[in-house]
């Protein structure tokens, strides 16, 4: 900094008022600018060539790129004389990609020993079994986010402030640091997940961990370049997080509700209004508990809820436990459809879900049921088929095992319309794929 200091006064000094009183033959400014630079240049080697503490090869090499060339030469008074002389860097190249290289390895073996110890401190939060922290009515362990995220930037910033190459050098060595820390945590998760169920916060724990996936999932979704492979990874490692937390938080509910749906069939549908109160009781007891995660999650969850029982509802309804022989019969049982999907989706809606998709579902299988022209069926048949096209013959089949007065050639030609649309179409939101038709 001394010599730094002096180099730019002294020469300034030289530019000003020194230079004129030769003639421009002796190239005053030049000799003295090459002295200085020179010995500028033997001290910043010497220093180079000895053992350098990890602050001093930062230094050095900000001398280097950056405070020499940009705050020292580009001096707007000594900037256009400077540009004659032709100085060259104050480290020989191969000195100067020697020390990049240490700076490189210690910053990025720092970098890693930070977030492994962080990762280590959230493993120890977990086990001693405390409330996580709630922040506006969310629990929360930002702490681990903003730590890891501020480290990998921070690191970035700093590189970048010694030069462009540098920068983009630790950055790239920098890119499988993230990835392979959300892998580690995600390992870390499962296994706090499988061996600390009868732990008092174990459910405000997860909903924390699923919380925590929102600051990494935003910093990749900024930060990143869409076609990064890191990205991806990342984005794929978060919804693994994401999802096995949601799978525990969901699973008491599911199971509670397996025995309730059970009695659609075994009332025959009669008392259906009935059963999806209850339905609809039991599952808001447990959404009350997860308004404790951020938005973005919290409507997740609720889309997977609202999609677990529209799916529950159809699998009763392929059972083949119902038979309807009557037109009369049959459009009581709409009636009844139409009256439980009307009550579900209001429900799903009121609370927050926004899986639109899923809400003409149930009421077109209503539909289908209550009509008896074979035209009209087949229309209705189609229309489902291009809103769903996940459905598949099968499905189809063990439905229309309600209608009991469809002869088999007419259910053999609305069966054949229904392959004829479906062909090749993928499912582009799945519902009755994942319904197994035995």
């Amino acid at each position: 900094l001394h010599m730094g200091k002096t180099m730019k006064e002294d020469l300034t000094v030289v530019v000003k008022y020194i230079k004129q009183l030769y003639p421009p033959e002796f190239n005053v400014f030049g000799t003295y600018a090459e002295l200085y630079h020179n010995y500028f240049a033997s001290q910043a080697k010497k220093n180079a060539e000895s053992h350098l503490e990890d602050k001093d090869v930062y230094l050095l090499l900000s001398w280097v790129h950056n405070i020499y060339p940009k705050d020292m030469r580009k001096d707007h008074v000594l900037a256009e004389e400077l540009e004659k002389v032709k100085l060259g860097s104050l480290l020989p190249s191969s000195l100067s990609k020697e020390l990049e290289k240490k700076y490189l390895d210690s910053e990025e073996a720092t970098i890693k020993n930070s977030l492994s110890k962080c990762l280590d401190k959230e493993i120890q939060r977990w086990k001693e079994d405390e409330e996580p922290e709630k922040l506006n009515g969310h629990f929360q362990s930002e702490l681990l986010a903003i730590f890891v995220i501020q480290s990998v930037y921070s690191g970035q910033k700093r590189a970048k402030e010694i030069s462009v190459a540098v920068g983009e050098a630790l950055s790239h060595r920098l890119s499988k640091e993230l990835p392979a820390f959300l892998k580690s945590y995600k390992d870390a998760f499962e296994d706090f997940k499988e061996k600390s169920k009868k732990h008092r916060y174990y459910k405000p724990i997860l909903i924390a961990n699923i919380n925590n996936c929102w600051n990494f999932r935003d910093y990749a979704e900024k930060n990143m370049a869409e076609k990064d492979e890191d990205k991806a990874s990342i984005l794929s490692t978060l919804g693994d997080i994401e999802n096995s937390g949601f799978e525990v938080l969901l699973q008491q509910l599911f199971a509670q509700l397996k025995p309730i749906y059970k009695k659609f069939t075994e009332n025959k549908w009669d008392s259906s209004n009935e059963i999806m109160n209850e339905i609809i009781k039991t599952t808001s007891k447990h959404i009350s508990d997860f308004r404790t995660l951020k938005d973005p999650f919290y409507h997740a969850i609720v889309e997977k809820i609202h999609a677990r029982l529209v799916k529950e509802y159809i699998v009763r309804l392929l059972k083949r436990k119902v038979s309807l022989k009557t037109p009369v019969q049959q459009q009581n049982l709409a009636q009844h459809i139409s009256k439980n999907a009307a009550d579900l989706e209001a429900f799903c809606t009121s609370n927050g879900s926004q899986a639109t998709w899923l809400n003409s579902a149930l009421p077109k299988l209503a539909e289908i049921i209550r009509l008896q022209d074979l035209g009209a069926i087949k229309i209705e048949v189609a229309t489902l088929a291009t809103t769903y096209p996940d459905i598949r013959k099968r499905h189809l089949e063990a439905f229309l095992y309600i209608k009991a007065n469809l002869s088999r050639g007419e259910l053999k030609s609305i069966l054949g319309y229904l392959a004829d649309s479906t062909a090749s179409t993928p499912p582009g939101a799945p519902l009755f794929s994942n319904i197994n038709v035995s």
